[in-house]
């Protein structure tokens, strides 16, 4: 019974790191690498203008604190019709949201839209589900969550 104990109490304080921010699953630091293929068009930056990550690209959003976000919501960024829609409906970014999203931008739009004549801008697409849950990690790493905002605020 103790060594079971142990062994329960053990694999709680390894899966901690990975699920500390309870918003992303994947592995922050592959995350990293992954967000190279993305700085042509995505940069983000901090509320106070710091450039956390990519340069001053404009095709895509910028994407701190994507977490809990409407989609389709940045200021003065223009969206494609189909993820207009998604902000009306308010549909907010999370991890299964983003992952499938990235895969099939298209696709994901038309299904959580439930319109098939909605078409996304973005026409690159991250290959492997692994590589979509570390991207996500990173950019929650860099924080700026509404949850996070609300956690800073009470303390």
């Amino acid at each position: 019974m103790k060594r079971l104990s142990i062994l329960a109490a053990t694999a709680t304080l390894l899966a901690t790191p990975v699920l500390a921010d309870g918003h992303a699953t994947g592995d922050a630091e592959a995350g990293e690498r992954t967000f190279r293929q993305c700085i042509s068009c995505h940069v983000v930056v901090d509320a106070e203008g710091e450039t956390l990550a990519g340069r001053n690209a404009r095709t895509g959003p910028n994407l701190y604190g994507i977490h809990g976000r409407t989609v389709g919501s940045v200021e003065d960024f223009r969206y494609s019709a189909g993820l207009e829609t998604l902000m009306e409906m308010d549909v907010e970014w999370d991890e299964e949201a983003f992952v499938a999203y990235v895969q099939d931008p298209t696709g994901w739009i038309r299904e959580t839209a439930e319109d098939d004549s909605l078409r996304g801008a973005m026409s690159f697409r991250v290959r492997s589900e692994e590589d979509a849950l570390n991207l996500y990690a990173y950019l929650v790493s860099l924080g700026g969550s509404e949850m996070e905002e609300g956690e800073s605020a009470d303390n």
